[in-house]
């Protein structure tokens, strides 16, 4: 074996390693030589699908569990590649974060759609309160990203309280003093923050008196296991208690039965979201949720 294979091979060993997580080592297989002429296509046309206006946003209604009103809107990128088809989110936001691109497509996703689009619906007249917007590791431990979100907001006109981030449960609690510096600068603009995912393996609870948290947001695993947990309504009942007593709402995602929506209002939770109450969709047709309204109040009737 020539030397440039060697390190082709240890390359293709190492991205699959880093693809699994950190602090683990992969032996070369085969079978990695498509997997990463494969990764190699993606990252290619990723370079070039901001440019060629190949990314769009959905999205996804969350309401209020007390009103059943519309409260406001998650913003979630799509990607479709003329060549590709659609990609899948988890497939080529990973890469983006590791080359860097996710800094400039975040930035887009933020400005140019989802306040802008937001700010758009609220001057329009449309009753929903704001839209919240998923922030990678990558972007919030940039030094200038407070100072992006004060110029989206100032370039989309959206009011700062109609701006929700949300940050992933294991980014905010890498450096629990630096992300709670650069969390208190953006509550400083009035922007609402929210921990994804909470509950999803790391929970070190003693973070949530730390951090300026405005709501936490369930990982539907709890949702999901419902049925099958009896201990999981306890369990969010506690989580949702002990969010209330700090001051912070509770978001149920990936609410797909009416079953799971009961036991989520149950629970105490504030807002809920998922298929049962309406799909990601683009923003043409994204306030055409008639149904699913109608779904939610047809619950709030029934009990």
């Amino acid at each position: 074996m020539d030397a440039e294979t060697l390190q082709r091979n240890a390359d293709n060993a190492m991205y699959r390693a880093k693809s699994r997580g950190k602090n683990r080592f992969e032996y070369f297989i085969p079978e990695m030589s498509a997997s990463m002429a494969q990764r190699l296509e993606l990252e290619t046309h990723l370079r070039h699908a901001l440019e060629r206006d190949e990314f769009c946003v959905h999205y996804q209604p969350q309401f209020d569990l007390q009103t059943g009103k519309l409260v406001g809107q998650e913003a979630l990128l799509r990607w479709t590649n003329p060549k590709l088809g659609s990609i899948a989110p988890d497939q080529f936001i990973p890469i983006a974060e590791e080359n860097g691109l996710i800094v400039p497509i975040g930035a887009w996703v933020l400005l140019q759609e989802a306040c802008r689009q937001t700010s758009a619906w609220r001057k329009a007249g449309y009753p929903m309160r704001g839209v919240s917007v998923n922030v990678s590791a990558v972007q919030f431990t940039r030094p200038d990203f407070v100072d992006t979100v004060r110029d989206v907001l100032s370039e989309s006109g959206l009011e700062p309280s109609n701006l929700e981030l949300e940050l992933t449960e294991s980014l905010v609690i890498r450096d629990v003093r630096e992300s709670a510096r650069k969390m208190e600068k953006i509550r400083a603009l009035g922007v609402q923050i929210s921990v994804d995912d909470f509950g999803a393996g790391y929970s070190s609870l003693s973070y949530l008196q730390r951090l300026p948290i405005d709501i936490l947001k369930l990982d539907r695993s709890f949702v999901e296991e419902f049925k099958t947990e009896r201990g999981s309504s306890s369990l969010v009942q506690g989580i949702v208690s002990l969010a209330h007593g700090l001051g912070m709402r509770v978001t149920a995602e990936g609410v797909e039965t009416e079953e799971q929506l009961e036991l989520v209002h149950h629970s105490g939770c504030d807002k809920v979201q998922g298929y049962l109450l309406g799909r990601p969709s683009p923003a043409a047709t994204a306030l055409s949720s008639s149904d699913c309204s109608t779904s939610l109040r047809h619950h709030r009737t029934a009990r």
